[in-house]
């Protein structure tokens, strides 16, 4: 029989622990200020310059807001509502395009991007919950702990890791889409340097590393401070000088030790701003001269007829009027299929091309033919015509935009509410062959291909003739004058500091910009007007350690820590708190 004393303390013990976890239980407006940190957030990106030191300061109070949760679940909540106040004020020019250009009901276009929005926040809440198991937080904090969170390195490494994996994740799953991941807004920030080492996802793999030593190093020493307090408040006994200095080297060393994660902080900043100058490739082959054209084309026009005429008619002029080694057009520049350009048009670029020495990149629909002569399989293509030759370079856009350019799987109806031309394309190859300028091979791809960092660099490492020049040809009029079109072109610079090369913007209404090499604008067009950008850029070879090896570093360095975390992380703790 057991002793009734003895239950009965287990019971009080139960019954205690009970009452703590509900002491414990976070109020509703500690969310709110995760969703409001996540708001904030959306300023660290584009238009915002050097938006990267503010976004090192929300990363660090985002995770200090974490080590508040007291468990997986207050952590999944709480990194959920970072991600969806960042999302849903980063990415709400989407109901731009379902309401003003797709014709949705604007409820039910706002309700679209909530819900989306709600999806892509699913992400950072698995981030967290990782963190919370990795880090040892969810499995080892006791009911009755106040602070459940302990600063350790390991757990500091856990955020980091867990972080890349939910914005990897969010990158790949369901044709991914990572806009706005972290690493972006630091094209101009400390942690810049490390994008040709890690790409995108490293670079958000330091940061938040960073933000969470920073946090580590303030909680240690805020610890020592309420301690050494404490100390000096209780009486104390007769003492030695001896003992005195004793005491007070101790204490010193154990500031020392606290501080340390604060300066590895410092110290992978200092690193972020000196790798900047390093430089990964050489330059190769001559200079081209190349011209950027934005026709500024009205989405509501572009595919009426009588737009369709005008926008061929000014283009032909826009391409004809100047020559250059490489003239490049917008996204779908010529809305008709290439087996039906008008022949004056198809004429006057030929004859063009072959007069001035001037290759062309244009962009049209590209269609199988049938025996029956019939056009089937729609592709969004690039085509290319160089001087003194017949055939014409063609690229099918591989990375298709869900209800834009094909229909996911059960979404059929959704689609069927826009007013949207041609959603179903068929997709190109993931690699396919450079459009060659003057021996120079240019790497194209078309619309939000270009935020695919990984694609990007496979092109160049699989291809047998890697190309030493980035082109993205785009469409942004379905977004309006919003900040997607400044978020855009820092995915684009972002892409030429992965693999350091420079990367040419033609787009219909904005931003068409030139890049170099180190992510630097070298010129760019004022958005919603009519023009040509005329630069000179430098194509590199060589390839950078992102170029050779894609994300697989940071997500075999991720996994590594986090498995080490998981299954070591309990221990660390238990050492650590029978050592206090």
């Amino acid at each position: 029989m057991a002793d009734p004393t003895t239950s009965r303390s287990r019971a009080d013990e139960r019954t205690s622990a009970a009452g703590a976890r509900r002491a414990r239980t976070l109020p509703r407006w500690h969310y709110l200020v995760a969703l409001a940190a996540g708001a904030a957030n959306t300023l660290s990106f584009a238009p915002t310059p050097h938006g990267g030191w503010l976004e090192l300061a929300l990363f660090a109070f985002f995770f200090a807001w974490l080590t508040r949760s007291t468990g997986w679940k207050s952590a999944a909540l709480t990194g959920g509502a970072f991600g969806f106040g960042n999302f849903v004020t980063g990415v709400w020019w989407l109901y731009v395009s379902m309401h003003f250009y797709g014709g949705m009901a604007a409820p039910l276009a706002a309700a679209a991007v909530v819900l989306f929005s709600l999806y892509l926040a699913i992400y950072p809440a698995f981030a967290a919950v990782l963190w919370s198991f990795c880090a040892g937080h969810a499995r080892n904090g006791t009911a009755d702990d106040r602070a459940p969170f302990s600063p350790t390195w390991h757990g500091a490494l856990a955020f980091a890791s867990a972080w890349a994996i939910g914005e990897w994740l969010r990158g790949t799953v369901f044709t991914g889409f990572p806009w706005l991941a972290s690493g972006y807004a630091q094209v101009d920030g400390p942690f810049a340097g490390f994008a040709p080492v890690a790409g995108v996802y490293g670079v958000g793999w330091m940061l938040a590393l960073t933000a969470a030593l920073i946090v580590q190093a303030f909680t240690q020493l805020a610890a020592l401070r309420r301690a050494s307090v404490a100390g000096k408040a209780r009486p104390g006994g007769a003492g030695g000088t001896a003992g005195v200095s004793g005491a007070a080297a101790g204490t010193q060393l154990t500031n020392a030790r606290a501080a340390l994660p604060g300066v590895f902080a410092l110290a992978l900043i200092a690193a972020g701003l000196l790798l900047q100058l390093a430089h990964w490739t050489l330059p190769a082959n001559a200079p081209l001269t190349v011209r950027l054209l934005q026709g500024n084309v009205k989405q509501e026009m572009k595919f009426e007829e009588s737009g369709m005429r005008a926008a061929i008619d000014m283009y032909q002029q826009m391409i004809t009027s100047k020559p250059a080694d490489l003239i490049v057009t917008p996204e779908t520049a010529i809305p008709v299929f290439v087996q039906q350009l008008p022949a004056p048009f198809a004429s006057a670029v030929r004859n063009f091309s072959d007069s001035t020495g001037s290759a062309v990149l244009f962009g049209a629909l590209g269609a199988t033919v049938t025996p029956e002569g019939q056009l089937v399989d729609y592709t969004n293509s690039l085509f290319g015509v160089t001087p003194g030759s017949r055939d014409v370079y063609r690229y099918d856009k591989h990375h298709l935009v869900p209800f834009g350019e094909f229909v996911p799987w059960g979404f059929r109806w959704f689609v069927n509410l826009m007013n949207i031309p041609l959603g179903d394309f068929f997709r190109g190859a993931p690699v396919q062959k450079p459009f060659i300028v003057h021996n120079q091979p240019v790497s194209v791809d078309i619309c939000y291909e270009d935020i695919f960092g990984e694609e990007i660099a496979r092109s160049i490492r699989e291809s047998a003739t890697p190309a030493g020049v980035l082109v993205n040809s785009t469409n942004l009029a379905w977004f309006g004058d919003t900040i997607a079109l400044d978020q855009h072109l820092q995915i684009a610079r972002m892409r030429s500091l992965e693999t350091g090369r420079p990367m040419l913007r033609a787009t219909n209404t904005g931003m068409t910009a030139a890049i170099d090499a180190d992510g630097k604008v070298l010129g760019r067009l004022k958005p919603y007007t009519i023009g040509s950008l005329d630069v000179t850029v430098q194509g590199t070879s060589g390839s950078t350690p992102y170029v050779t090896s894609g994300n697989n570093t940071v997500l075999a360095v991720s996994l590594l820590l986090l498995a080490f975390g998981f299954a070591f992380g309990p221990g660390i703790k238990r050492r650590r708190d029978t050592d206090k």
